[in-house]
């Protein structure tokens, strides 16, 4: 069964999943694809990455993207 690492897991999984449904509702509200996925990928992400740093990582990087990539 799923066992929580650590408190540090839990944390930084609720942060990027609070930023990912902002991202989520603004995509959907402003018709932006790029917001859209890039929120739904930071609620799901948490779940299946185990390693705190690995975690901090790939949220930074899900983040950037919207900035980096205008459609």
């Amino acid at each position: 069964m799923f066992q929580l690492g650590s408190t540090g897991i839990l944390i930084w999984g609720i942060i990027f999943g609070s930023i990912g449904a902002g991202f989520a509702i603004y995509g959907k509200k402003q018709k932006a694809i790029v917001p859209l996925c890039v929120g739904i990928a930071l609620c799901v992400f948490p779940y299946f990455i185990a390693n705190v740093y690995v975690l901090v990582g790939v949220g930074l990087v899900l983040v950037a993207i919207p900035y980096f990539v205008r459609v």
